[in-house]
């Protein structure tokens, strides 16, 4: 395709912008894609770490769940520290939060729907962005096992069922009621 650019900027080179206009339309046209996802609900999103077994799709390392680390970084705040915009987090907040990926990505066309969401940690997500995986050579390792590994879920669940203080984060208090409805 860079044969068709190269062609294009020669074209608009010599002063023919309309050649350089057909030669994109011909070669290499724009494709308007139809973005009309929503954003997906933290049901949801809970429904495909569970499905998955909090595995991260592309690598099969164990995943742990988002409330359990938000409470890591509320009771250690200098071992484990949590800055909502990525700043000066512990690695696990990259290395180990499970996160929502698009096997076909929206960009291209992708959807909501549950066979087209897999479970991924963040930073894998962050390094796909919105590349189809045959680009990038990736593949998906098979779900993990919810009996074997639930990503501390369950651990979340009891540990704020003992420190009800915790429900007073909006953020613990909103995960504790989407696993209520989930589990």
């Amino acid at each position: 395709m860079s044969t068709v650019i190269e062609k294009a900027c020669q074209a608009i080179a010599k002063d023919d912008i309309d050649k350089g206009k057909e030669i994109i339309n011909d070669w290499y046209p724009f494709v308007p894609n139809r973005i009309d996802c929503k954003p997906l609900s933290d049901e949801k999103k809970l429904q495909v770490f569970m499905r998955d077994g909090f595995i991260d799709r592309y690598s099969g390392e164990r995943l742990v769940f988002q409330g359990t680390l938000q409470i890591l970084s509320l009771t250690m705040p200098k071992e484990f520290p949590y800055h909502a915009h990525g700043k000066m987090c512990h690695n696990a907040w990259w290395e180990l939060y499970p996160s929502i990926e698009h096997i076909q990505p929206v960009a291209y066309g992708g959807n909501n729907d549950l066979d087209n969401l897999i479970t991924v940690s963040q930073i894998r997500n962050n390094a796909k962005g919105s590349i189809p995986l045959h680009e990038l050579g990736w593949s998906l390792v098979p779900c993990g096992n919810i009996a074997e590994w639930d990503g501390m879920v369950h651990w979340f669940m009891d540990y704020v069922e003992t420190h009800k203080d915790m429900l007073n984060v909006a953020y613990i208090s909103n995960w504790y009621k989407v696993c209520n409805k989930v589990l």
